[in-house]
């Protein structure tokens, strides 16, 4: 097993399921320490007890927080700070896909709130994470984008317009704060199978949704779902030293389902 996270404290987001568990369950194996933040607590704990049964001595502070209440996101950071003295590594990843409709049909609420989510929450998350990374002269920073923050989706104007925003600010970021030994990347995953995607596919068609998933994975050049921990491995690996020269620049975890992009 690699311990590439010995003595070093990471921040998770949206750590309650899918690619935030896979990846704080991996990044545990390998040693950290975590702040796991979740909008549901039940969520949480579930994603505590899951890695205590294979890390029984994993260090974990645990915060329920909505990511688009900029203040609660200075809170969790602050707590971190507070309780490890430091932050090596965030993992940017809490995010809503919203509902689907064509563009003149999309609900302007529905579009604000994934915005607020999606956008709004991975940029407070940089903010503050980033002024205690430049302090420290050390850090490195993961998004979650998606395929859909460097192509179109169609039906998720939402969606692709918050994620196409993740790519922009993980880009600007990363230029700003290289020269302080912090580094900012994105991971532009595809046809993943989490709890999100399945509820996309469920929206699509509630009764034959698993018909559905298998069609909608024919363009991808591997004709599969990718699994979260698949994405697991590529964010701790995002996040460790091996990663240090990699800055401001977005990866596709996506079986090369954007290759034509």
């Amino acid at each position: 097993m690699f311990n590439r996270f010995d003595e070093k404290v990471v921040i998770i987001t949206g750590a309650g399921s899918g690619l935030g568990f896979s990846s704080a369950l991996q990044i545990a194996k390998e040693g950290a320490k975590l702040t796991l933040v979740d909008l549901n607590e039940a969520s949480l704990e579930e994603t505590k007890s899951k890695i205590l049964e294979v890390v029984p001595n994993a260090e974990m502070l645990l915060i329920t927080a909505d990511v688009a209440d900029e203040k609660a996101v200075e809170n969790f950071v602050n707590e971190t700070v507070q309780k490890f003295g430091k932050i090596d590594g965030f993992f940017n990843n809490a995010g809503i896909e919203g509902k689907q409709n064509l563009t003149e049909n999309y609900g302007s609420d529905e579009f604000e709130k994934v915005v607020s989510i999606n956008l709004n929450g991975v940029f407070y998350g940089m903010k503050h994470v980033l002024k205690v990374m430049k302090e420290q002269g050390f850090g490195s920073i993961v998004n979650t984008a998606s395929v859909g923050g460097i192509r179109g989706v169609g039906n998720q104007s939402g969606y692709a317009a918050s994620k196409h925003g993740v790519v922009g600010l993980t880009k600007n970021s990363g230029i700003e704060y290289g020269q302080y030994g912090v580094t900012v990347k994105a991971i532009a995953p595809g046809a993943i199978m989490t709890p999100m995607v399945e509820g996309s596919l469920k929206q699509m068609d509630p009764v034959n949704w698993e018909e559905v998933g298998k069609q909608f994975v024919q363009p991808n050049p591997m004709k599969r779902f990718g699994k979260p921990e698949e994405v697991g491995y590529l964010v701790a690996f995002l996040l460790s030293d091996q990663a240090n020269f990699i800055n401001a620049t977005v990866i596709p975890i996506d079986g090369g389902q954007s290759y034509k992009y």
